[in-house]
């Protein structure tokens, strides 16, 4: 292993040619970085996104069957209307010599605010369902973020030691003394 070490530590000391040169620092590429940030990412985040969906789902699930249960009491209070309208339209029969028109306004009035009530329901259950879902974003991404951090930071602590630390810090020094002889 310290041989292996070794070897990056001494490629990172070849002088670069001009402004053109190659990062043999394994540490200091990013392709490698970025595919060992994603698998962290990926191993340790599939199980705690499933979970997290999964109570989303649950909730959402929960949402849905309340706004159900809303439905289909709106539908029961479409259907006493309807009996009600039934009872009004017999009652206009019977005062149709003494009152038409004003039994006609109350049985638009009771239609208009039962679709009224209707599309209210319709609404808070669409904004309900919409506020859940942003809210079960919101919180998958802040989930990820924070493992993806904690991944990186356990990932770097457990790759450097101290010993590797100390010669990569002398590497750079190195480098950045004979970058400063070169522009001199």
């Amino acid at each position: 292993m310290k041989n292996i070490t070794d070897s990056f530590v001494s490629l990172g000391h070849w002088p670069s040619a001009g402004s053109f040169g190659f990062n043999t620092d394994i540490l200091a590429t990013n392709p490698i970085n970025l595919s060992v940030v994603l698998g962290v990412l990926i191993f340790f985040g599939k199980g705690v996104l499933t979970d997290l969906l999964d109570n989303r789902k649950q909730r959402i699930l929960s949402t849905i069957q309340n706004s159900e249960e809303l439905r289909k009491g709106a539908i029961e209070q479409l259907d006493r209307a309807r009996t009600r309208l039934r009872k009004v339209e017999i009652e206009a029969d019977e005062y149709r010599m003494n009152g038409y028109s004003e039994i006609e306004r109350e049985k638009e009035n009771l239609i208009n605010e039962t679709s009224n009530s209707l599309e209210l329901l319709e609404n808070y259950k669409n904004e309900i369902l919409y506020l859940e879902q942003q809210r079960a974003i919101n919180q998958v991404r802040q989930r990820i973020f924070q493992q993806a951090l904690q991944g990186a930071l356990e990932t770097l602590n457990s790759c450097l030691n101290s010993e590797l630390h100390f010669r990569t810090v002398r590497a750079n020094i190195g480098v950045l003394g004979t970058m400063e002889q070169i522009k001199d």
